[in-house]
């Protein structure tokens, strides 16, 4: 208890908040390469990997795979049953995340320098000798089951994947990586090890490490992990074509509330314009209480309790979305406020006044990010897979405080578009119907 307690407090306090980080590039003899950030005042080292492609590299007809192949790789591995994993996890201190996305799957590890060996050994032996017993494989199989008949009670969740379905048909972002009832009860043992090779592969592979490590000792960790996995793993997907056009979607459901989900296409990660389109979304809609949609749809005319967006650049999309949930017969009155705002902001871009106090708050925001060992770990490979520099961390700041008025009126105009808006609103909605897209 005491030891798991040290490492709570580690991943709390480790580094300062501040966003200068003295980020290393290494490679492992065998030819891994991480980015490292060392750190030898605490014993600790949090390690964040992530393989590329994630959930959407199902295989046909196996939508589901993936997500329990990486609920179930700390039920047991190697000579150790699920108890006795979770004895030595525990035993060691440590701790290990497991977890997937569409285009990601996700793995965080941390643990204390003295039982760094141990602790490595045991997740190598997660990665490489799964064992998927069928009791444990059930077990998981029957928790992915029962989330998957709460989503379908959740105005949120069905909203979600409604408009995912809408948008992206039959590509992977169209269904949930929970997958189906049935598709996850016909997976097999046989089925989760395809699966665990599909997306774990070295060609994939993004590391970053923080804490109590040196390069070489990072890289002898890199080979003792990673080494043995498969070299390549399935094709990566293809981009997925928007079906959606403007327009409304009313999914009937029995609440007093009903929830809407909105959106269109958006802009990429990698867009010379996404600075400036992320600086306008902040004081659109992302900005909390001080967003344009929270002052005009909560504020002044009490619609809702809370209405944001967000910019959502998936590997193989990217949308604005956002969301806000009101009143059945006030919910109407709240998307008219909503495309009125996003046509106002598409039109006229925004203040002098609003970019500065949106300037204030990013940057000022931004090195509070930067809280611990995990954290920085997490944010590092982020970086890693979203192609940006090293230099990154030094100079986003400088990126924020470079947009201009005529940036963001510029590309307000390009990337809102009222007209193209789809609302999929789930609940008993007052003057609010379906229309054909």
């Amino acid at each position: 208890m005491i030891r798991a307690a040290l490492i709570a407090i580690v991943v709390l306090f480790t580094l300062p908040a501040r966003a200068d980080v003295d980020i290393q590039t290494i490679t492992s003899p065998a030819g891994i390469g991480a980015w490292l950030v060392e750190s030898h005042d605490i014993p600790f080292v949090a390690l964040e990997v992530r393989f590329k492609g994630g959930a959407s590299l199902d295989a046909e007809g196996k939508r589901g795979a993936i997500n329990l192949m990486t609920a179930t790789l700390e039920e047991g591995a190697g000579t150790l049953d699920s108890r006795g994993f979770a004895e030595a996890r525990d035993a060691l201190a440590a701790s290990y995340n497991f977890d997937v996305y569409n285009d990601s799957m996700t793995i965080s590890a941390q643990f204390l320098s003295e039982n760094r060996d141990e602790a490595v050994e045991l997740l190598r032996l997660a990665l490489t000798e799964p064992r998927f017993d069928q009791e444990a494989l059930d077990r998981v199989r029957n928790q992915v089951l029962a989330n998957i008949r709460a989503e379908a009670k959740d105005p949120d969740d069905i909203a979600s994947n409604r408009f995912n379905a809408l948008a992206f048909g039959a590509h992977p972002y169209g269904t949930s990586l929970d997958g189906t009832p049935e598709s996850v009860a016909a997976l097999t043992r046989d089925d989760l090890l395809e699966a665990k090779d599909r997306v774990m592969a070295r060609d994939r592979l993004f590391v970053s490490a923080v804490g109590d490590i040196t390069p070489t000792a990072l890289g002898i960790l890199l080979d003792r992990l990673f080494a043995d996995l498969p070299e390549t793993g399935a094709p990566f997907v293809n981009r997925a074509d928007y079906a959606l056009s403007g327009g409304i979607t009313v999914v009937p459901f029995d609440t007093p509330q009903s929830v809407a989900l909105f959106g269109h296409q958006g802009i990429t990660r990698d867009d010379p314009d996404f600075f400036p389109a992320f600086v306008l979304n902040s004081v659109l809609g992302s900005g909390g209480f001080s967003s344009r949609l929270m002052e005009e749809v909560r504020e002044k005319r009490g619609l809702t309790y809370g209405v944001y967006t967000y910019l959502y650049p998936l590997d193989y999309a990217e949308l604005v979305l956002g969301r806000v949930a009101s009143a059945n017969d006030r919910i109407a009155e709240a998307m008219d406020v909503i495309r009125a705002e996003w046509t106002k902001a598409a039109t006229q871009g925004i203040t002098a006044e609003e970019l500065e106090a949106v300037k204030t708050y990013l940057t000022g925001a931004y090195p509070l990010r930067f809280d611990g060992n995990g954290t920085i770990a997490n944010i590092l490979v982020g970086m890693q897979m979203e192609g940006l520099g090293l230099d990154y961390i030094a100079t986003r700041n400088d990126k924020v405080n470079a947009v201009t008025l005529d940036d963001v009126r510029r590309v307000a105009a390009r990337i809102l578009d009222a007209d193209a808006l789809h609302f999929v609103v789930v609940g008993q909605p007052e003057g609010v119907q379906s229309t054909t897209n």
